[in-house]
């Protein structure tokens, strides 16, 4: 990694604003390098109690819980975890007293040696977690020393401190995180999509773009962006990049110059080839791709075009492709039980991830439902309507899927379990079953998110897996 530049934390007084698993990392790295810290947290449950005895007694640092909205006296910085909001109180403060607030994201590049391996980041609505360990995969597969960091994984303060040497980081960046990491700048960098989401945080759709579009900004080498979502396009020619860095595209159908694509079941780059206005590489069958559905096969796209961008061969796209697993409940097949097959895809918790995951089936039984966050629903019953065999609902906010139905798909049958309780699962996979023949799909892909009735979406698709195995045990 390189020798760090380290002096100028040395003394200097930084407020880590929350307790969870980033702030903490970040606090106990900085102490490391001879900052003096107060971690702030509002909450004062045991286990934040526990963890502020740990850092005071093992680390020296000054923990204040039950407290956000004040900054403590000296502060010089304020580092932040990725969900407080920027309206916090804490920020206001920070302003008002000329100091500036940053995320975790931003440390770890500050923290950078001068040898440090370079980033190759990810964002967008959905996808970027599959995309990100896509992309790690291809890059394995190169030989490459690599892992995938950011919104997942190992805090990315901890990998950058490392003593271990990575050739290239891939990194998955929510917009929350490129909102507090002004200095950032990738060797290339994707938004997959862009979607309403986490409107609340933002405060509107063009901030929340806005966030995304950081991402680009000091590309060395490629931006890369969704033909088939022209904000994503809008996002690159409205970034600043180094001198050379080129726009790619990736795209679902046959790929012009500078993009990759998909033709006759082959995914192909002609980006990184030589003469892209007449040659194309392939690089992988789209049967590679697990699983084969659509916005997956979009995912791949994405990560190669990154990797292609670091150079790596066509092989190691192809083999890294092979060797991905997805993480569980991405559409993720459970069983099928007399003729119809049981997808989860309990991670779908909003109407963009949604759409694609309908997309992906020809004749579905859908089980959605939860809280909505504020989302609409009449787009998505428009776009999948013709696909819809039933629905059945569940959750807090499934009115709102119920009457977007009502007036865009009249003549789907729609049961209504009227139940928020987690005992509403195995009703509602029975009820499904009730509506599916063979060759059907039942698809948990909700649109909305779990905690009205779940601690997640993982005990959701959980629920759902189990129930879907009683039916498998009861037919045997």
């Amino acid at each position: 990694m390189g020798g760090r530049q380290v002096t100028s934390w040395q003394d200097m007084h930084i407020t880590v604003a929350g307790l969870g698993v980033s702030g903490v990392s970040a606090a106990r790295a900085l102490a490391g390098l001879g900052a003096r810290i107060t971690v702030v947290d509002g909450g004062d449950s045991e286990a934040l109690r526990e963890r502020a005895v740990s850092l005071e007694e093992t680390e020296g640092i000054a923990v204040r819980l039950g407290d956000a909205d004040t900054l403590p006296e000296g502060t010089g910085l304020v580092v932040t975890s990725p969900g407080w909001k920027p309206t916090s109180p804490l920020f206001a403060a920070a302003a008002e007293a000329g100091v500036d607030v940053v995320g975790d994201v931003e440390i770890a590049w500050r923290l950078r040696g001068p040898d440090a391996a370079p980033w190759l980041a990810v964002t967008g609505t959905n996808g970027k977690t599959t995309t990100t360990q896509m992309l790690a995969s291809i890059l394995r597969a190169a030989g490459l020393r690599t892992a995938a960091v950011g919104n997942i994984g190992t805090p990315i303060v901890d990998v950058v401190l490392s003593e271990e040497p990575y050739d290239v980081l891939a990194v998955e960046l929510s917009s929350y995180q490129l909102h507090w990491a002004p200095s950032l700048r990738a060797h290339s960098a994707a938004v997959l999509n862009l979607a309403p989401d986490h409107l609340d945080w933002h405060g509107s759709m063009e901030a929340y773009a806005a966030d995304k579009g950081r991402i680009y900004e000091g590309n060395r080498i490629a931006c890369v962006y969704n033909v088939a979502d022209k904000a994503t396009e809008d996002l690159v020619r409205e970034a600043d990049v180094e001198e050379g860095c080129r726009a790619v595209g990736f795209t679902l159908g046959t790929p012009g110059p500078s993009q990759l694509g998909v033709v006759d079941g082959i995914l192909v780059d002609r980006a990184f080839v030589e003469n892209r206005q007449k040659n194309a590489q392939e690089l992988a069958e789209v049967g590679d791709v697990n699983p084969p559905a659509p916005h997956n096969i979009a995912n791949a796209l994405a990560a190669a075009a990154l990797a292609r961008a670091f150079g790596v061969p066509a092989t190691a796209v192809r083999d890294g492709l092979r060797a991905f697993t997805p993480d569980a409940h991405r559409i993720a097949h459970v069983a099928d039980v007399d003729g119809v097959a049981y997808i989860d895809d309990s991670k779908a918790t909003n109407t963009h991830a949604a759409e694609a995951s309908l997309a992906a089936y020809e004749s579905i039984v859908w089980i959605a439902g939860g809280l909505a966050k504020g989302a609409t629903f009449d787009e998505l019953v428009t776009k999948s309507a013709k696909r819809l065999k039933g629905v059945v609902l569940i959750g807090a906010d499934r009115g709102l899927i119920r009457d977007a139905l009502a007036r865009h798909a009249p003549e789907v049958p729609v049961v209504d379990l009227d139940r928020t309780d987690t005992g509403a699962m195995p009703a509602a996979v029975r009820e499904a079953q009730r509506l599916a023949a063979a060759g059907d799909t039942v698809l948990l892909a909700p649109a909305c998110a779990s905690m009205d009735m779940f601690a997640n979406y993982n005990q959701r698709g959980d629920a759902f897996a189990d129930a879907v195995r009683g039916l498998a045990a009861a037919g045997a």
